[in-house]
């Protein structure tokens, strides 16, 4: 069929940012829901070249799922949009499978189409149990239940801002065919700061900022990785639900944009054994009535007691979080003190060894550094239990907890046991939640050597939640 029949909408990048920063402002100023529900019923009515709206939701281990509705269909039913839980890993048994989809309305993109395809527009969703209420195992929502309870009880705002680095490998789906081919090919050999312009990295680069800025990331600098063929492209902070959403939104455009390019945007946090792995260093900071709470030009390392405050629990907890910020066998490569790993318990402005950084800055950035976090694991359930952990965690009664001489699991199996046995993980995320997530974590380990070896083996690609191949799965 010749594209001239069809009338869908496709804007420039520069009409693209217009819209979503006008969007982001709308869900940073809290405008009400209601308000902002009408108005994106009323666009999608008015709007006759939108054909589809894709509604995005993220399973317990952090995988983007997506679902594209007919604009029409969705509404007159957004209200009522059902789907199988069943068939989401770690959601419902296939007895009690029936799930719905909320719509977070201020959970709204315009996406470029000659990436995503002409004529849609992208919205998140929110899962509702059959009883009409959140559904537990979506940790969005529990995030962003939390986050609200704050700001209405204390007036705090959690920020965040995710440092996400990746690999590019030469050739589509490379992960996938890991398991044939044994290795991974670098599109680019230059290192860090250097990719010449036009090479494949820097076009990738190039490709990948320009469609997160129109799509209202507010970028602030992009640049190669330590390793071969590594990335990272550095955005603003933004209130904490919006920011894990962003991590997604962030994956999945590198993703696609390396699979529009021939190549694979990879987020193993060590896909290669003797290079630097990719981390997600997670900054974050509290804020009330616009004052940074985490800031005090007077403080040890000019933060404030409210932020060591947070910093000690976070430590605290230290290895009964490894598994939720570190969720893949593979993750357990990154931890290597040869690479500057951050698998040391303690807290430096300096040590880029700790699981947490000081960072310089002044009122207006001052924040703490989550060093230990891997890009592959569930952003909502990394921040969640980051912001968690630090307000209502427990504090240690070991001094020198800051320098202490402790370190995170260097195994996944250790990992699991740790998160299984603590109580405060099942405070965090409720009983069967956990246990949920801890026999998905171990279904991943038990098809992986215990022992990780000097090379990186098949399992820990074939069945990695990120890489996700169903049919290599029912091989097992």
């Amino acid at each position: 069929m010749s594209s001239e029949l069809r009338d869908f909408l496709a804007l420039s990048y520069g009409e693209l940012e217009d819209l979503n920063l006008e969007a982001k402002e709308q869900r940073k100023n809290r405008v009400a829901a209601h308000k902002i529900q009408e108005q994106r019923l009323k666009y999608l009515t008015d709007e006759k070249r939108i054909k589809a709206v894709t509604v995005l939701f993220s399973d317990l281990e952090g995988r983007l799922h997506m679902l594209d509705y007919d604009k029409k269909f969705l509404v007159k039913s957004w209200d009522n949009l059902t789907f199988d839980g069943s068939s989401i890993r770690g959601f419902t048994a296939q007895r009690e499978s029936d799930l719905r989809l909320g719509i977070d309305w201020s959970a709204f993109y315009w996406a470029p189409s000659d990436v995503f395809g002409s004529g849609k527009v992208l919205v998140f969703g929110e899962v509702i149990d059959k009883n009409g209420k959140p559904y537990s195992a979506d940790i969005r929502g529990e995030l962003k239940q939390f986050a609200s309870k704050l700001y209405k009880s204390d007036g705090y705002t959690l920020n965040a801002a995710n440092e996400i680095e990746g690999f590019l490998f030469k050739g589509v789906d490379a992960e996938r065919s890991y398991y044939q081919t044994g290795k991974f090919e670098y599109v680019n050999t230059g290192g860090y700061y250097h990719s010449l312009p036009g090479d494949p990295l820097r076009t990738f680069i190039d490709t990948t900022a320009e469609v997160q800025r129109a799509m209202g990331f507010e970028n602030e600098k992009d640049h190669p990785e330590v390793a071969p063929s590594q990335f990272e492209i550095n955005y603003t902070y933004g209130e904490v639900v919006a920011a894990a959403d962003q991590i997604q939104l962030y994956k999945l455009i590198c993703r696609q944009v390396a699979t529009n390019l021939g190549m694979t945007a990879s987020f193993l946090p060590k896909p290669v054994v003797g290079v630097n792995g990719s981390g997600m260093h997670t900054n974050v900071s509290i804020s009330k009535d616009g004052k940074n709470l985490f800031w005090d030009a007077k403080g040890e390392e000019k933060v404030s007691d409210f932020a060591w405050n947070f910093v000690d629990r976070i430590l605290t907890h230290g290895n009964d979080l490894c598994l939720l910020l570190n969720a893949s066998v593979n993750a357990y490569r990154r931890l290597d003190p040869h690479f500057e790993a951050p698998n040391q318990i303690k807290a430096s402005a300096v040590d880029r060894g700790s699981m947490i950084r000081i960072p310089i800055g002044n009122e207006k950035s001052a924040r703490i550094e989550v060093r230990s976090v891997s890009p592959d694991a569930n952003p909502y359930m990394v921040l969640y239990s980051i912001f968690r952990s630090g307000l209502q965690g427990n504090k240690s009664t070991v001094k020198n907890l800051r320098q202490a001489e402790r370190y995170l699991p260097d195994n996944v199996y250790t990992a699991i046991e740790d998160f299984r046995s603590s109580a405060w993980t099942t405070k965090l995320l409720g009983a069967d939640v956990k246990g949920r997530y801890a026999d998905l974590k171990q279904a991943a380990a038990d098809r992986c050597a215990r022992l990780l070896g000097t090379f990186v083996k098949v399992p820990e690609v074939q069945y990695h939640h990120d890489v996700y191949n169903q049919f290599l799965w029912n091989m097992f």
